[in-house]
C-alpha cells in the first residue's frame, strides 16, 4: 500500500520535521526545489524554461528550481513572479513551464492575475511541470478552484496527496511522482492506495492436485423484464468464474431462464419466483442460495418491496459475504437503510456517487466534496464496507481508507459496474481478509479496463471487452 496524505497531515509532518527534529525550513525548500529540478533534468537534455513563481514555500521552491536549471548546460531559464501580474513573457515560446504558483493549501477560487497566468500556461504548447500539486487544484478534494494548471507531470514533495487522485485530480496532475526530501512522517492513520503486491497474493500458482470444490462458489442474483436478455448478468457470472472460482450460479426470474441458459453454459441456474417480469419474494427459493460463499445482489432487479424483502432475508439469514449493488442499493434508499445495522453476513455496498447520495438522502454535490468523510461515517454507522465508485474509487470500513487508482475513461459505460460485481464476487469468495478482498477487486477491474482501452480506445471499449482483458490483467499482476 502507498501512503496518501491530506493537507493537514502534510502540514503536521512539516512542523514535526522543523520544530522537533530541527531541520530548517530553508533546507526543506532547497531539497524540494532540487528534487523537481533533478526530475526535469532526467527527462530533458535542455530547453527553454519558464518558472512561474507565487507566494509562500511553493514560490520559494520555484526560485531554487530556476537557479539549478540555469546552471545546467542546455537550459535557458526565465522566471515570472505571478504576484506582479506582468505576463508579456508568455509572448515567447517555451519547451517547459514549471508551475510554482500555489501549494496544496489553496481553498478559494482562483481569480485575477493568478487566473490569467494559469490560463496562459494551459494555452501554451509547453510541457508543464507542477511542483507538489497543480496550482488551482484543492489538495484535499481534488476539485479545480475555478481554474487550475493542467500539468503533464506533477512532482509531489515527500508524499502523494489526496487531491492528486480524486475528482478533477487525475485530469490535472498528469503523471505523478513523489520525491523524498526528508520530511518525517509519523503515525499510521493515512489513506493508502492498493498496489500490485497486494493484488498478487490473490493469484498464486495453484497445485495440480485440486478440484473445483477447492475454490468456492458464488451466486449472482438479478435480472428483470427491463433487461430481457440480461447479457450483462451473464457477463457478471462468467467474470466471477474468471476470478478463479469453482462454481458460479445465476439466480434470475423464471422468464429469463431460457435465454440465459444458452448464454451462460458454465453457470448453474436458480429460478426465482416472479410477478410481471420482476422477482417476487420467495423464501424457499432464497434458502437454496444460502450455501454460496458470496452473493452479489441488485443488478437489473428494479426497485420494489420484493427486492427489499429479498435483501432483508439475506441480511438476516445469510452468513457469507454479500455484495450489494445497483437496485439493491436503490431499494435500500427507498424502503430503509437501517436494516443494515443488524446482519449476520459481511456486507460491501458498491454505489456510484448518485446511488450513494440517494442512500444518504443528500445532494450529489455534497458527496463529491465530502466523499471520504461521508463514506467513513456510513461504514461506521452500518458496519459495512463502502466501495464508492468513481474515476478513483474510495474503499473504507470506517477506519481504513484505501483508494483504487487503476481504470480509465473508456470504462464509463453501461455494464461496467456489473462486471465489477462479478469480479468482486470471485475475489471475495477466495478472500480470507474481507476488506482487502474488496480493495483488490476494483484494482483488477481497473487494470483490465486500461488494457482493453490500450488495445482499442476510450470510445469503443465495452463491458465485455473488460472481461476479455482479464487474463492479461491477471498475468500483469502476477509478473
Amino acid at each position: 500500500m502507498e501512503r496518501i496524505l491530506t493537507t493537514a497531515q502534510m502540514r503536521e509532518a512539516d512542523l514535526v520535521t522543523i520544530e522537533r527534529l530541527g531541520v530548517a525550513s530553508e533546507v526543506l525548500v532547497e531539497r524540494a526545489g532540487s528534487a523537481v529540478a533533478k526530475e526535469i533534468i532526467t527527462r530533458f537534455a535542455g530547453g527553454r524554461v519558464l518558472v512561474c513563481i507565487g507566494k509562500g514555500n511553493n514560490g520559494e521552491d520555484g526560485k531554487v528550481i530556476a537557479q539549478l536549471l540555469s546552471k545546467r548546460h542546455g537550459f535557458n531559464v526565465l522566471t515570472v513572479n505571478v504576484n506582479n501580474g506582468i505576463f508579456k513573457v508568455f509572448d515567447n515560446q517555451f519547451d517547459i513551464i514549471v508551475d510554482c504558483i500555489f501549494g496544496t493549501g489553496l481553498n478559494k477560487t482562483v481569480e485575477g492575475k493568478f487566473e490569467k497566468c494559469i490560463n496562459l500556461i494551459n494555452k501554451s504548447n509547453a510541457f508543464v511541470v507542477s511542483c507538489d500539486i497543480p496550482s488551482g487544484l484543492n489538495g484535499d478534494t481534488g476539485l479545480a478552484m475555478g481554474v487550475a494548471v493542467k500539468a503533464n507531470l506533477t512532482v509531489a514533495i515527500q508524499e502523494l496527496k489526496l487531491g492528486h487522485f480524486i475528482n478533477d485530480g487525475p485530469d490535472y496532475c498528469g503523471e505523478v511522482v513523489a520525491k523524498d526530501i526528508g520530511i518525517s512522517i509519523w503515525g499510521e492513520d493515512y489513506i493508502t492506495r492498493i498496489t500490485n503486491s497486494i493484488a498478487k497474493k490473490y493469484f498464486p500458482v495453484r497445485n495440480r492436485n485440486v478440484n473445483k470444490g477447492c475454490f468456492g462458489k458464488a451466486c449472482i442474483l438479478g435480472g428483470s423484464k427491463s433487461f430481457p436478455g440480461s447479457v450483462l448478468l451473464s457477463y457478471n457470472a462468467l467474470t466471477a468464474l474468471k476470478m478463479g472460482l469453482g462454481y458460479s450460479n445465476l439466480a434470475v426470474p423464471e422468464s429469463l431462464f431460457n435465454s440465459l441458459l444458452t448464454v451462460s453454459p458454465e453457470c448453474t441456474m436458480t429460478i426465482l419466483k416472479e410477478k410481471d417480469g420482476f422477482i417476487d419474494y420467495c423464501e424457499s427459493s432464497l434458502e437454496k442460495l444460502l450455501k454460496y460463499d458470496c452473493i452479489a445482489l441488485g443488478m437489473g432487479l428494479g426497485v420494489s418491496q420484493a427486492v427489499y424483502k429479498t435483501l432483508c432475508f439475506l441480511l438476516e439469514k445469510y452468513s457469507g459475504k454479500l455484495v450489494l449493488d445497483a437496485d439493491a442499493l436503490n431499494s435500500l434508499a427507498k424502503f430503509g437503510v437501517d436494516v443494515l445495522k443488524n446482519v449476520k453476513c459481511k456486507v460491501v455496498i458498491t454505489p456510484h456517487v448518485l446511488e450513494f447520495a440517494r442512500l444518504l438522502n443528500i445532494d450529489k454535490e455534497k458527496v463529491i466534496t465530502n466523499s471520504i468523510s461521508l463514506a467513513k461515517s456510513f461504514a461506521n454507522e452500518y458496519n459495512v464496507v463502502v466501495l464508492l465508485k468513481s474515476a478513483t474509487s474510495i474503499i473504507t470500513d470506517g477506519n481504513h481508507v484505501v483508494l483504487n487508482t487503476t481504470g480509465c475513461s473508456g470504462m464509463a459505460k453501461g455494464g461496467s459496474g456489473d462486471v465489477l460485481s462479478g469480479i468482486m464476487s470471485g475475489v471475495l469468495t477466495r478472500a480470507d481478509d474481507f476488506f482487502e478482498g474488496v480493495c483488490v477487486a476494483p484494482y483488477v477491474f481497473g487494470l483490465a479496463g486500461e488494457i482493453a482501452q490500450k488495445e482499442q480506445n476510450e470510445y469503443t471499449i465495452t463491458a465485455s471487452d473488460i472481461i476479455k482483458a482479464l487474463p492479461k490483467a491477471i498475468d500483469k499482476i502476477r509478473d
